[in-house]
């Protein structure tokens, strides 16, 4: 609970950040270089307009951040209208409060990413290329850098003056530490012996028509730029190939294997050096006589390798003592040392297994050494068609074959494929996402997509047919099964409140059971997150009201199956710290303040866009309400 509430306690504006600073994952679309011209803007907050290309271009780094969540995407482009609208109210407060960041801070902060870094340093070649390749200046992205730190630097101005007390402490440990007590039945949703009429089959048919679509498809026309492609072309001599070979020895040398025991007698305060050396004498001599792995089991000081006949595994240089190394490395299989003195004392060592180590000829590695020096020439040429590729398709949106045949690539076609599933190369998440992006669909190239370290692609759209409606005659079998289940939901349902009804009425639970032939179940001391309910039922228990006397609290559950669980909370136990909890005071304390500081930073930025002269000049996008001051102004049809 302490880590989550770190998690939440980080500042929003970190994030931001980041999307200003991920240029290799963000390559913006066309449209967002284009000039507004007599566009009108799609919303204004003071004197700053924002026209759709910004929306676009937000809900590109917005999504981004939110893959895999499920959410559609208008309601992820609505959010990134609202949160370009949120921190445009900010900077411009922080501004006009006077905070500011300093260049060189700015400039500070962008020799630490990890973006423009090579081999642990700044890279002001890489820097420029990067940038380059977005088509943003150095200063308009100093710029930026200097807006996201100075809206951090108000919102650590809010977070770091928060503070924790004591009493806050303590309290956030007695509900953390709660403990519940409930009893349950869980009403299944039973299958129903009859099937539904057909007047409900074709009612639900009728209500639920876009259930039973075909779903929208296009096809694309693409160019695949692949690194593997480039090397290929890499022209290749012997005497290049075996320079690299040269250079990239190691890559081709198995090194060698050698196993080694030992028997050690050591030197400390009982044993003086003289009489260990005697000790490891007398052991190499009876040695003679005796196996290696009998002789340590009975004499050496290393009581853990002495249970396993003195076996120290695989020897690797750089880990024991030089003499102790030069004497291992030095004999043959089978072959036994002479006494070697270390900072432990006297070891005798045995090689019990070697395997010399081997290097690879040049002709035997040739084929290897020649798609190694390809791959390694090709990255550089692969890089510089990644900046072609991407200024070019930007240049010329109407087209792929210019692109393609300035860089040597083949325009290549898809067949059909729908969001959610594709084949060949629409079998790439990011290509769906892609072509369905408004983007393409209003017929320019897409951004470069990054299909992985070595390949990009730019998609186009061939072909779009739209969503179709399928006949009763081909769901009917789906749309039975679910009437039947809905109805089967609503029949539970019913149950579950019928329950419910009897136990606030005084009945017990266990009678209501047996009437209902359901099982109760117990749980004595839940704690919250640490029991193993399901989720949806565990949160439903600790958000219930407590007994109040000696009548319990009663409520119902819903699972994601759609089982109602009706729950009887009997009783509510005070958390107490335990001692883990009180070793992590100073932490907790911490956190909470960071929490309750990141609270009273969102009301601030509420606060300011209350305030704030904003208008929203478009149709909303969402059933979601505007901020109380938004003016949303309908465009003329």
């Amino acid at each position: 609970m302490l880590t989550t509430i770190r998690e939440k306690a980080q500042g929003t504006l970190a994030w931001v950040i980041l999307i200003l600073i991920c240029v290799p994952f963000a390559l913006w679309g066309i449209n967002n270089y284009l000039d507004a011209g007599g566009e009108a803007p799609v919303a204004s907050v003071g004197d700053k307009d924002f026209y759709q290309r910004d929306v676009n271009r937000a809900y590109e780094q917005y999504s981004q951040n939110l893959q895999g969540m499920g959410i559609d995407e208008q309601t992820l482009k609505t959010q990134a209208l609202q949160k370009l609208i949120k921190d445009e109210v900010l900077l411009q407060y922080v501004y006009a409060e006077g905070l500011v960041i300093t260049d060189n801070e700015a400039r500070d902060f962008i020799k630490s990413l990890p973006y423009f870094q090579a081999d642990g340093k700044f890279s002001d070649k890489q820097y420029k290329a990067l940038l380059n390749s977005q088509r943003i200046s150095s200063a308009e992205f100093v710029s930026r850098i200097k807006n996201a730190l100075t809206m951090e630097q108000f919102q650590h101005s809010i977070v770091d003056s928060s503070f924790a007390t004591q009493y806050d402490v303590e309290s956030f440990f007695k509900i953390q530490n709660q403990l519940r007590d409930v009893d349950y039945v869980t009403v299944a949703v039973q299958p129903l012996p009859q099937q539904p009429t057909e007047q409900e089959i074709a009612a639900y048919y009728q209500q639920h028509e876009d259930l039973y679509q075909t779903p929208e498809q296009v096809s694309v026309e693409f160019v695949e730029l692949s690194l593997d492609d480039i090397a290929k072309k890499v022209v290749v001599t012997d005497e290049k190939l075996k320079a690299y070979y040269e250079e990239q020895k190691e890559l081709y040398t198995t090194p060698e294997r050698r196993k080694i025991s030992h028997i050690l007698f050591t030197v400390n305060d009982k044993t003086t050096d003289k009489a260990a050396l005697e000790k490891a004498l007398k052991a190499k001599q009876a040695l003679a006589s005796k196996e290696f792995a009998v002789v340590a089991a009975e004499l050496s000081d290393d009581k853990l390798t002495a249970k396993k006949g003195g076996d120290l595994g695989l020897f690797n240089v750089g880990v024991m003592e030089k003499a102790f190394e030069d004497a291992a490395s030095a004999l043959k299989l089978g072959e036994v040392s002479a006494p070697v003195r270390s900072a432990f004392g006297y070891h005798i060592i045995k090689v019990t297994e070697l395997m010399p180590g081997s290097v690879k000829s040049f002709e035997s590695a040739k084929n290897d050494v020649t798609q190694a020096y390809q791959k390694n020439q090709a990255e550089n040429l692969f890089f510089e068609a990644g900046e072609k590729l991407t200024e070019m398709s930007f240049e010329n949106p109407d087209n792929l074959q210019t692109v393609a045949n300035n860089l040597g690539l083949t325009v290549q076609k898809s067949a059909l494929f729908t969001k959610g599933k594709g084949e060949g190369i629409a079998n790439e998440a990011k290509i769906r996402d892609a072509a369905f992006s408004e983007e393409v669909l209003q017929g320019n190239n897409s951004a470069p997509v990054e299909l992985s370290a070595e390949r990009l692609a730019v998609v186009r759209l061939l072909e779009r047919k739209a969503a179709a409606k399928r006949s009763l005659n081909e769901v009917k079998q789906d749309v039975v099964a679910q009437v039947s289940k809905d109805k089967a939901k609503v029949l539970a349902v019913e149950k579950a409140k019928q329950i419910k009804a009897g136990l606030l009425a005084g009945a017990a639970i266990q009678k209501v059971a047996a009437e209902n032939k359901l099982e109760v179940k117990s749980e004595k001391g839940l704690m919250r997150g640490r029991n193993k309910l399901p989720e949806p039922l565990s949160e439903a228990i600790f958000k219930a009201a407590k007994p109040v006397g000696d009548k319990p609290s009663v409520f119902i559950a819903v699972l994601p199956t759609g089982e109602q669980v009706v729950v009887s909370l009997s009783k509510v136990t005070p958390g107490v710290m335990s001692e883990s909890d009180k070793q992590q005071m100073d932490l907790a304390k911490k956190n909470i303040a960071n929490a309750f500081g990141q609270t009273e930073f969102n009301q601030a930025i509420n606060s300011l866009q209350a305030e704030a002269d904003i208008e929203i000049n478009t149709k909303p996008q969402s059933d979601s309400e505007p901020s109380p001051n938004v003016k949303v102004v309908e465009q003329e049809q």
